[in-house]
Parts: C-alpha cells; sequence; structure tokens
C-alpha cells in the first residue's frame, strides 16, 4: 500500500507542467539577488523597479507570476527575444529564486498627469465597459491592483507605457500566452486602453 501511495505521488509530480513545478519551488532570495543585480538589474532596476517605462517593474510581484512568465519567455509561449536570450539559462531554481528576491522588494509608487484621463481610466478598471462586454480589471487583479498570488499579476504603479504595449500586443496578436486577456483587449480602443494603464500607473 504505501509503494503504490509512493508511486501515485511520483506520478502525480512527473506530470507538473514546468511553469507549476517551478511555482512550487521555494525560492532563496539571497541567490536570487545576485542573479537579478548580474542578469536583470540593467533593465529592470536593481530593486525591480525598472527606469525605463518600456520595461516592466518587478518589485513586489507574485512569485509565481515571475516563474511563470519565464517559463514563458524560456519556451517561447511567450515571445521576446531579450527574454528568450535571459530566460534560457535559467534553471527552475533561478527562477524561483530571482521571484523571490523581486517579490521582496518595494515598489515605488508612480504619478500621473492627466487626471481626466486616470479618471475614465477608474471608471473601466473598476466598472468595465458594459457596451463591449468588457469586464472590470478589478475583478481579478483587486480594487487595489494587488492580484492574486498563482493566478493573476499584481499591477498597481506599473508604467502606463509598458501596460500599453502588453494590452495592444494582447490585442493584436502579438502576445498570445492569455486568452483572456487576449480576448478583453480585442474589444478595447487605443484611447480605453491608454486611460486604463494611466490609471493603473496611479494607483498606490
Amino acid at each position: 500500500m504505501r509503494s503504490m501511495s509512493v508511486a501515485v505521488s511520483i506520478t502525480a509530480l512527473l506530470m507538473m507542467s514546468p511553469a507549476v513545478f517551478a511555482a512550487n519551488l521555494k525560492g532563496d532570495p539571497s541567490k536570487g539577488k545576485v542573479i537579478a543585480d548580474q542578469v536583470c538589474a540593467a533593465c529592470h532596476g536593481v530593486d525591480g523597479n525598472s527606469a525605463a517605462s518600456a520595461n516592466p517593474s518587478l518589485a513586489g510581484q507574485h512569485p509565481e507570476y515571475i516563474i511563470k512568465q519565464l517559463q514563458e519567455f524560456k519556451s517561447q509561449k511567450r515571445k521576446n527575444a531579450i527574454m528568450l536570450g535571459m530566460a534560457t539559462p535559467l534553471s527552475d531554481a533561478d527562477m524561483a529564486n530571482v521571484a523571490a528576491y523581486f517579490s521582496q522588494q518595494k515598489p515605488k509608487q508612480r504619478g500621473a498627469s492627466d487626471k481626466a484621463l486616470i479618471e475614465a481610466g477608474k471608471k473601466i478598471y473598476r466598472g468595465g465597459i458594459a457596451a463591449k462586454s468588457v469586464p472590470a480589471c478589478m475583478a481579478c487583479h483587486g480594487p487595489a491592483g494587488a492580484g492574486i498570488p498563482s493566478q493573476y499579476p499584481l499591477m498597481k504603479g506599473q508604467h502606463s507605457a509598458y501596460t500599453i504595449a502588453q494590452l495592444k500586443g494582447f490585442r493584436d496578436g502579438e502576445r498570445t500566452n492569455n486568452l483572456p486577456m487576449t480576448e478583453i483587449a480585442a474589444k478595447m480602443s487605443d484611447a480605453e486602453i491608454k486611460a486604463v494603464a494611466e490609471y493603473i500607473q496611479s494607483i498606490h
């Protein structure tokens, strides 16, 4: 009986996808910092707060989400030539360590200049667009943009330029690793995307 239960456990473990397996590894932030300093800091900042608006800030991001994205860059499910080169040499343990490090960093607050745009984005984020059957963003990402670990990424304070690029990527078929986001973004105009992105950047 015991040998059978062990066999079942091993079989279940082998059936886990690489992303799920990696998400179950417990990362070491100190080891992750070494990798982050050498590989990630140039684009994402030493503490995960990127200075360039085209690059996402990773500070405070859920480790499960970071691992999933690194896995998908490596497998090319999510396509990005730069990130393919960065993720390919990383083992599952490396990814878990990097994710653990960035998840412990404190996100910086970002401002936004266009109050009217922020207000328009807030309405979409919190209430969706009924006429287009676009659901409220907060249904998945939370009222304060905190997301849900292992399911939905933290969004608050993210660079608006990065969020715009990702939503347009989903809409235009350039990013295909999340079907619900593809379906949602397909219904949004440039103006609506910009407004939502501006509001997300303003969330503290």
